[in-house]
């Protein structure tokens, strides 16, 4: 093989392998130009995303904001704080500081409010194709789980 075409294979191998690598944690690659749920990889909700996403496993702990234990909002708070965004501490608190946003607007790293009437009891952060980054309940850990609700809205941290 030529030193011409080693880089361009090199190359190619790197980016199979971080494709993989994505998929395997449950991630998405984010294409610049690629579909509207996608926000630049440098962009604070990505960023958020992906530590949100390096948290896998942690354990559910009622009040936990990280770095190892976290609920709901302790893990959207930490993400984003990571990130270099402020959120407030509850899940309705955090409803309350995002932009509010329809469905069809949604965007890779936004978050997911599931609510019951006015009120909101559970956030997660929008992985992409129906799924989200979360930590459900006593008993569980920070996952990827589908969105299990039509009882949710969409807010993006400005």
């Amino acid at each position: 093989m030529s030193a011409q075409n080693t880089v361009p294979s090199l190359m190619s191998r790197a980016g199979a392998v971080s494709a993989l690598t994505l998929a395997a944690v449950g991630g998405s690659l984010l294409v610049p130009g690629g579909t509207s749920e996608a926000h630049a990889a440098s962009s604070h909700a990505g960023k958020a995303l992906e530590i949100a996403a390096s948290k896998k496993g942690a354990p559910y702990r009622y009040g936990a904001a990280g770095p190892s234990r976290f609920d709901c909002s302790g893990l959207t708070l930490y993400s984003y704080k990571k990130a270099g965004k402020k959120l407030p501490r509850t899940a309705q608190q955090q409803y309350n500081k995002t932009r509010h946003i329809s469905a069809g607007s949604r965007q890779v790293g936004d978050l997911v409010f599931f609510h019951s009437g006015r009120s909101v009891y559970h956030v997660g952060i929008y992985a992409g194709k129906g799924k989200i980054w979360h930590s459900p309940k006593r008993g569980s850990w920070v996952k990827l789980d589908k969105i299990w609700s039509k009882s949710v809205k969409y807010g993006r941290v400005g």
